[in-house]
């Protein structure tokens, strides 16, 4: 899933889709036990998912605005980078 995707959901729709990758996480996993190998990547992208649902529900919790609109906002640590960097090779 994309993150502008699940940053549109309601925090009601987090919390159903995060019950749902979870539900069918547990079942792939429990179908890979039993033998059928078919999941394996499909269980990695659940964790991704589901990883990436949790981590945008606790930025709300928290108030924090995503790293992106920061970063667009906020240019000063990359002047103060090229700054620094520029000084290095005139020491040389």
């Amino acid at each position: 899933m994309e993150l502008t995707k699940i940053r549109s959901w309601s925090d009601e729709e987090l919390k159903t889709q995060e019950i749902q990758a979870a539900d069918q996480l547990f079942r792939i996993r429990f179908q890979s036990k039993l033998g059928q190998n078919d999941g394996v990547k499909k269980i990695r992208e659940l964790r991704k998912d589901i990883a990436r649902i949790q981590t945008i529900a606790r930025e709300r919790a928290l108030g924090i605005r995503s790293a992106a609109a920061e970063a667009s906002t906020n240019s000063a640590p990359r002047a103060v980078r090229r700054a620094t960097t520029s000084s290095r090779k005139g020491a040389k």
